[in-house]
């Protein structure tokens, strides 16, 4: 997610949500408000890994079974992604999106005062809610908004909080955790939650819901080969990545040692990293689609191996985590341009589809990392992370050679 932002960008050419005409005003404010929620949900929803240790200290449990906070999240967000839309299809859009912002406002709530682990999953199951419910409809929501012509740069207005918060969540979060407790982090997740309510009520208009949306079209489109073959790839890569990137804390204590003062430079330098990132995506998006991929999956393996060869030194640490970061955030634009050219008669339905997927191998990574780390290490989660991207890497650039990866 958070990174599964840019999934929602796969809906635009389907035409299948209902749009302002080129004549209507524009309703930025009501855009910026999405923005804000956006920011709000990706920070939620990793802030726990950069409050793992403190975190799982204080309630008693494994740092493996602390991540699973992050597994929870996904799993729900997956399960709510491709039905959001069906199961509220009778009801006003602003209130939908004001359900979210609430559900965001006290999952934070309550991991902020949770006293044992169900308290805490509990919160992150109804993050999860707001999670695969928001990015579901967020596209279709930018439309309605804005005219046709403008919704590209709507999207880019609402992408921006995803880009904030990959670049602050994660830092300020272990900052924030070191200075006051990995409470008030949440705390303040829930002030940023209660903001995004506020702005959503005051800005969003009312918008009935439109057209009929079924599960005929999920099956159909699973169908397809190239569909099939980008679902996969968003397996392997996302999965090695969040395998990794969610006990990083625990990898930075070990291995280099470094305090958390330092570490959350090298979360703030992951976080930067990614934000350049998203502008190499695009440039080489416009060169070769399965290139792009490809590459952005290596380099997500080559910095995990060096990591586990040469971690032990802080500063090639801090230069393997902020390449991974700019790696990884290569990838959402490319998938999300995959698929909607894998499926352009269906781009709405296809983007569901990623946005489902995306999220189970958040959960899978994270469930894999907790094993691997409770099991061997810190390192035993960056291991599975390097097989897991190195393997995705090399699927595209072979099997894309015969088309299954569309040209662009």
């Amino acid at each position: 997610m958070s990174d599964t932002a840019a999934t929602a960008t796969a809906s635009l050419g389907a035409g299948q949500a209902e749009t302002q005409t080129d004549e209507a005003s524009p309703a930025w404010a009501a855009v910026v408000s999405l923005s804000l929620g956006v920011f709000g949900l990706v920070t939620a929803e990793f802030l726990p890994v950069s409050l793992l240790t403190p975190l799982a200290a204080d309630l008693g449990i494994s740092v493996g079974a602390a991540g699973q906070a992050v597994t929870a999240t996904a799993i729900v967000g997956a399960i709510v992604a491709p039905t959001m839309a069906i199961l509220t299809r009778g009801i006003d859009r602003r209130y939908v999106m004001w359900t979210f912002s609430i559900a965001l406002l006290l999952s934070n709530l309550i991991a902020a005062f949770a006293t044992n682990f169900t308290m805490l999953l509990t919160s992150r199951i109804i993050l999860g809610v707001a999670l695969g419910g928001f990015w579901s409809m967020s596209a279709a929501m930018a439309m309605r908004l804005v005219p046709m012509r403008l919704v590209p740069r709507a999207m880019s207005v609402i992408l921006t909080g995803v880009s904030f918060a990959t670049m602050s969540a994660a830092p300020v979060g272990a900052y924030i955790g070191d200075i006051w407790g990995w409470r008030t982090a949440f705390m303040s997740a829930a002030g940023v939650g209660l903001l995004a309510l506020i702005a959503q009520v005051a800005t969003l208009p009312s918008l009935p819901p439109m057209g009929s949306p079924n599960l005929r079209t999920l099956a159909a489109l699973l169908k397809r080969p190239s569909l099939r073959l980008a679902l996969l790839t968003v397996l392997l890569a996302v999965s090695g990545h969040f395998a990794g990137f969610t006990y990083i804390r625990p990898l930075l204590e070990e291995v280099p040692m470094l305090s958390v003062a330092a570490i959350s430079l090298v979360l703030l330098g992951f976080g930067i990293g990614g934000f350049f990132g998203n502008f190499a995506g695009a440039y080489l998006l416009e060169k070769s689609l399965r290139v792009e991929i490809a590459l952005g999956a290596f380099a997500i393996g080559a910095m995990a191996l060096l990591l586990i060869l040469f971690g032990a030194s802080p500063w090639l640490a801090a230069v393997a985590v902020t390449i991974w970061g700019f790696a990884f955030s290569m990838l959402p634009v490319g998938l999300s341009t995959w698929i909607v050219r894998a499926a352009p008669d269906e781009a709405e339905g296809a983007g569901g589809l990623l946005v489902a997927t995306f999220q189970i191998a958040i959960a899978s990574g994270a469930l894999l990392g907790g094993v691997f780390v409770d099991g061997f290490g810190a390192l035993g989660a960056t291991s599975y992370a390097a097989m897991a991207t190195l393997i995705g890497a090399a699927l595209v650039f072979t099997m894309g050679r015969n088309g299954a990866v569309p040209r662009g």
